[in-house]
C-alpha cells in the first residue's frame, strides 16, 4: 500500500489552498502534517480522502490513479478534532457501524469490535452511550470506529486538541504503539511542533498550502532547510539574529562580537542569519563557548511548570524556554547565555548553511 500525491493543487474562490504538493507515504508508516492554522493540513487530508478533488495533479493509491474516485469507494477512515459519534447508539454500535455498512457478518463484528475496544481500553463501556463518557473516552470511541475496519489510510485531523494535557500524552503514546503493528498509512495533523516530535515517524511542514520540507521528524527538526522551516518546527519559534562572519570573529547586529568557534570556521566570511532555539538559551553559563548577553526582561510568561522568558537587547529580541517557574519584574536587567555551538546559520536567501553539529554544503 502506498499513497502518492503528484503536483496536487487546489484553488477555492481564486485562493490557492494547496500549491503543487508532491508527497509519498508507505504502508506501515506514521506521518505528521505540521503547520499553523490555515496552513492547508485539513485541505490536504480531504484531498487524500476523496472528499474534495484537486484542480490539478494526481493522487495514486498502490500506483492506481484515484484522483476522481469518491470517498465511499476508498478504504479510508478519518478522525476529527471534535468527538463525532452517534449519540443514540451504544459505544459498541458506534464502533461496529462501518462494519455493518460493509456487510460484515455479526460474528466477525463481535470479535473485531471487542478486539479494537480492548486496544483502546474502552471495552468496559461498550454498552454505554457516548454522552455517558468522558471526553477522552469519547475520542477513543471515534478512534476505534476508524481503526476497526482496517482501512488502508487513516487520517487524524488534530484529534487530541480538545483533550487535557494528561489525556493527550496518554493517547499519543498509545497511537505510536497501535500503528507499529498495523499495515496501514496513518497521517496525523497538528499545529504543535512538540507533538510532531513526540509522535515521531515522518513530518511534513506545511505553510500557506505549500510543502516546506518533509522527512524523518528528527532530521527535519535538526536540519531545517530554510528559516521558515526552522521557525515552524520550533515552539516558541527559533530566535533569529542578523550577523556577520569576518576574519576570526562573529558579530551580531554589529554590537556583539565573539571569536569563531570550531563549528563556524568552515563557513567563510559573509552576512548571515544566526538562529538559536529558545530551549538552548540559559540563565547560567554551562559551556566553554557560551556567549554572554546583557538583556532586559520584557515579560516572564509562566505556563504550568515552565516559563517563556521574553527579553530584549539594544538590537534584537529573544525568547527563552526555561524549565520551572521563573518570576522577573518587567525591565529587570539580567544576563543570558547562548551556546555558540548550538547556532543554526542561514544565508541571505534563508537557506540552511549549517546546523549544530551538521555542516551543509554551500549553495552558490
Amino acid at each position: 500500500m502506498s499513497l502518492t500525491l503528484e503536483h496536487v493543487s487546489r484553488v477555492v474562490d481564486g485562493q490557492t489552498w494547496i500549491d503543487d504538493a508532491n508527497l509519498r507515504f508507505e504502508a506501515g508508516s506514521f506521518n505528521v502534517l505540521l503547520g499553523r492554522t490555515l496552513s492547508g493540513k485539513t485541505s490536504l487530508m480531504r484531498l487524500m480522502a476523496g472528499l474534495d478533488k484537486p484542480d490539478s495533479g494526481r493522487i495514486l493509491m498502490n500506483g492506481v490513479d484515484v484522483t476522481h474516485k469518491p470517498v465511499r469507494l476508498r478504504n479510508v477512515s478519518m478522525v476529527y478534532q471534535q468527538f463525532i459519534n452517534y449519540p443514540t447508539m451504544t459505544v459498541f454500535e458506534n464502533i461496529a457501524s462501518p462494519l455493518r455498512q460493509a456487510g460484515v457478518s455479526n460474528e466477525l463484528i463481535q470479535s473485531k469490535v471487542l478486539e479494537t475496544a480492548r486496544m483502546l481500553r474502552i471495552e468496559k463501556f461498550l454498552q454505554r452511550h457516548p454522552l455517558e463518557l468522558s471526553g477522552g473516552q469519547q475520542q477513543r470511541t471515534a478512534m476505534a470506529r476508524a481503526l476497526v475496519k482496517d482501512a488502508e489510510l487513516i487520517l487524524f485531523d488534530e484529534p487530541l486538541v480538545n483533550l487535557d494535557y494528561k489525556l493527550r500524552e496518554e493517547l499519543r503514546q498509545e497511537m505510536r504503539e497501535l500503528f507499529k503493528a498495523r499495515h496501514t498509512i496513518a497521517i496525523y495533523a497538528t499545529t504543535e511542533p512538540n507533538e510532531a516530535l513526540a509522535l515521531g515517524g515522518t513530518t511534513t511542514i506545511l505553510h500557506e498550502g505549500r510543502v516546506i520540507q518533509s522527512g524523518k521528524a528528527a532530521e527535519v527538526y535538526h536540519q531545517p532547510q530554510t528559516v521558515l522551516a526552522a521557525e515552524l518546527f520550533s515552539e516558541p519559534p527559533i530566535n533569529l539574529m542578523p550577523g556577520r562572519i569576518s576574519g576570526n570573529e562573529v558579530s551580531f547586529a554589529n554590537f556583539v562580537h565573539f571569536p569563531l568557534n570550531v563549528d563556524l570556521r568552515a563557513i567563510g566570511e559573509g552576512e548571515f542569519r544566526f538562529g538559536v532555539r529558545p530551549s538552548h538559551i540559559s540563565l547560567v553559563p554551562s559551556n566553554d563557548d557560551d556567549l554572554e548577553l546583557a538583556v532586559t526582561v520584557e515579560v516572564a510568561e509562566i505556563s504550568g511548570s515552565e516559563t517563556f522568558l521574553h527579553v530584549r537587547s539594544e538590537h534584537f529580541l529573544l525568547v527563552l524556554h526555561l524549565p520551572g517557574v521563573h518570576e522577573y519584574d518587567v525591565d529587570a536587567p539580567i544576563r543570558v547565555y547562548i551556546p555558540t555551538h548550538k547556532l543554526f546559520v542561514f544565508d541571505g536567501q534563508g537557506r540552511l548553511v549549517q546546523a549544530p553539529g551538521r555542516r551543509i554544503a554551500r549553495v552558490a
